[in-house]
């Protein structure tokens, strides 16, 4: 595959010709204090000149020494907002004397073109693909808005304090998924990128963006840069056996200890871009007439969600965690062929109380370990 280069001119070149092709362009700026997704009507709104710092339980920006566009790793926000949003009406009734109608809620036929998605957020992407439109029963509203996606990617410059994304074999290079791909080479003149395509519409739009072709030394420069962030990840965690491991585990006693900690407040399953879960809402119109149907994210991680006639199946925090680590790093493969993780991080950044999904791992392996030499003894 041949390489393109392109300087801040043809990046925001790159951004009219999506807007001129219809689509809105989504891509990170800052608000709040964090990088989130947002709509991005220049270069102007990218983060120039700004990273994070992450750890368990702890987000914060820093004033990079360069300006580039996207030296950072990942915010709260995950492109699913976009592609599975937090509410979505899924149908309305009306009824006018004798006549009760019930209409289905269109599909959004917004284009988006997502500028900055990560390798381990295409990963996420392709998960939910198959979770949300892989079987029989296809989501008509993610569909919409997953069919006509742009994806514009960039090989991570850096690794964040809470990535493991090397250990799901999920990053940091981005490899399949993309319609252009994007290594950023910061300079004294400014930013270049290094770019590569992924499809037909790609290689049309590159073609009519002012670039040239990379020379040996900018691609191979674009390979260390991943290189060294592949070298430089803020966690581990082994991923060859989970299944096996935890499975084996369910009465394991770090269960009962990450429980004391677990608030069950969700934020691990609203940050994260795997998490699909939902629950419906009906509401009614004071006049009687009108009602309607609404789909809103929820999780496992709230009392409510399990509840049927006679209480929740999932009362205490112990267990509400366990199925949720469970079903993202053992039994999501027999359900959608794949571990439900890509190693972002996000769950133990914005954990409040600094849960670390990789030390739970790690806690019961070596607990597992040393039980299994102590028989052995």
């Amino acid at each position: 595959m041949h390489s393109s280069v392109i300087d801040a001119e043809g990046l925001a070149a790159l951004l009219e010709n999506l807007k001129g092709r219809g689509y809105r362009v989504v891509g990170p700026t800052l608000r709040d204090r964090a990088i989130v997704y947002d709509d991005i009507a220049s270069l102007a709104d990218l983060p120039a000149g700004w990273t994070d710092e992450q750890d368990g339980g702890h987000y914060r920006l820093l004033r990079r020494k360069d300006d580039a566009l996207f030296g950072y790793a990942v915010g709260p926000h995950s492109w699913k907002q976009f592609l599975h949003p937090p509410e979505q009406r899924l149908w309305t009734a009306r009824r006018a004397s004798d006549d009760l109608r019930i209409l289905p809620e269109p599909v959004d036929s917004t284009r988006f073109a997502f500028l900055g998605v990560r390798a381990c957020e295409l990963r996420a992407i392709a998960i939910q693909d198959g979770v949300l439109t892989g079987g029989d029963y296809v989501d008509p509203h993610y569909a919409a808005r997953r069919d006509g996606a742009f994806i514009v990617a960039v090989n991570c410059s850096q690794a964040g304090g809470t990535c493991f994304c090397v250990s799901m074999n999920a990053g940091p290079k981005v490899t399949t998924g993309f319609d252009l791909a994007l290594t950023e080479l910061p300079g004294e003149e400014g930013p270049a990128f290094v770019v590569e395509t992924g499809s037909d519409e790609g290689e049309q739009i590159l073609a009519e963006l002012p670039c040239r072709a990379a020379t040996t030394d900018e691609t191979e420069a674009a390979e260390a840069v991943v290189a060294g962030t592949a070298a430089a990840m803020g966690r581990e965690m082994r991923s060859d056996d989970l299944p096996d491991l935890l499975m084996r585990n369910l009465e394991h006693p770090r269960w009962d200890e990450v429980a004391q900690r677990c608030l069950t407040c969700a934020n691990c399953t609203q940050v994260c871009p795997t998490c699909f879960c939902t629950s419906v809402a009906d509401t009614s119109e004071l006049n009687g007439e009108d009602s309607a149907r609404t789909r809103r994210w929820d999780s496992c991680f709230t009392l409510d969600y399990s509840f049927i006639h006679g209480g929740s199946v999932r009362s205490s925090a112990r267990s509400r965690y366990r199925q949720w680590m469970t079903h993202k790093l053992a039994t999501w493969i027999g359900q959608f062929g794949s571990l439900g993780c890509v190693g972002c991080g996000r769950c133990i950044t914005w954990c409040p109380v600094a849960i670390d999904i990789t030390e739970e791992v790690r806690a019961i392996r070596e607990t597992e370990a040393t039980e299994g030499n102590a028989h052995g003894s």
